[in-house]
């Protein structure tokens, strides 16, 4: 027996042991379903996996506090996956400057293959444990960061080589799998391990594990960003607005603050050239413009503690 043939079945008995390959007795007879009885199996599927995900919410917490002890000291969060999972990292990382007015690179997201592989499957790009170094590498990735390494099987070579370096760097490692137990789980120091159980279409990890992942990746710089004052109350007062609908919506935030009418919200946009968060201040305070900014600066950024500092 040829070598490659050797490898081929000893990688088909190790993803025999995983939960996420095998197959769901739920779905058995899908091929013969009505349509109608297709789309209530995966929606059934489907409501599973917030369940699943609450019972590892502790490991999440522990993420999100080395994430903001990161961002606090000028750290990054970076992830790194293949395929659906590392997609799902660069989609995330993408959302948070708009959503939350960070720099681009203060959430990174890589992709095995590279940006062709988030349009496209590169073949062989997830196998090369070289490559997660080599992209670490490219990026800077230094002690300061912290890591999340996204892979449902948990096994992923590009992801574990990049897990060791940041582990040799002194970074603090996560990793976010769909199995109970995995290797990249054994490497890092922190592992999320949400358990979705077969998918509806054996081996199609793209439904629940990916549904999983997306709720926890949500939950990392949501709740990250929050911590590290990016919001008041539960508005995005750091919002980017940077075309027609986001400054449409940095007025209604302005007016859900502070009560005030939208002509008062566009006035002190205007004033803080759309700077939401300082609007707010002023709106709320009287404070003029450079005042407000001290108050912010003062504060660490964080709105509350600016509206409650005494005048």
């Amino acid at each position: 027996m040829s070598g490659v043939v050797e490898g081929r079945r000893d990688l088909m008995s190790e993803l025999d042991l995983l939960v996420s390959e095998g197959r769901n007795p739920n779905s058995m007879g899908i091929d013969v379903m009505s349509t109608h009885d297709i789309l209530r199996t995966i929606n059934d599927e489907d409501s599973t996996v917030p369940r699943a995900v609450e019972r590892v919410m502790p490991a999440i917490e522990e993420a999100v506090d080395a994430i903001v002890a990161a961002f606090n000291q000028g750290g990054r969060l970076v992830y790194m996956g293949a395929g659906t999972s590392g997609r799902l990292g660069v989609l995330d990382a993408s959302e948070c400057p708009p959503t939350f007015g960070v720099p681009y690179g203060m959430v990174v997201g890589l992709i095995a293959g590279g940006p062709p592989a988030l349009m496209r499957a590169t073949e062989g790009a997830e196998d090369r444990s070289e490559d997660g170094v080599a992209d670490l590498k490219a990026i800077d990735f230094s002690a300061r960061d912290v890591l999340v390494g996204v892979a449902v099987s948990g096994r992923t070579p590009y992801v574990i080589g990049g897990l060791n370096h940041a582990r040799a760097l002194g970074a603090v490692t996560v990793a976010l799998s769909c199995n109970p137990v995995s290797t990249i789980a054994d490497i890092a120091d922190i592992a999320i391990s949400p358990v979705v159980g077969p998918e509806v279409l054996t081996g199609s990890t793209r439904m629940k594990s990916g549904t999983a992942q997306k709720l926890v990746l949500n939950m990392l710089t949501t709740a990250s960003m929050i911590r590290i004052g990016k919001s008041y109350q539960n508005l995005m007062v750091d919002l980017n607005a940077s075309n027609k609908k986001l400054l449409a919506r940095a007025v209604n935030i302005v007016m859900q603050a502070t009560d005030c009418t939208a002509q008062e919200a566009e006035a002190a946009l205007e004033t803080t050239h759309n700077d939401v968060k300082l609007a707010i201040l002023v709106q709320l305070t009287g404070l003029d413009v450079a005042a407000g900014q001290e108050a912010l600066a003062a504060a660490g950024g964080i709105l509350r503690r600016a509206i409650a500092q005494p005048a």
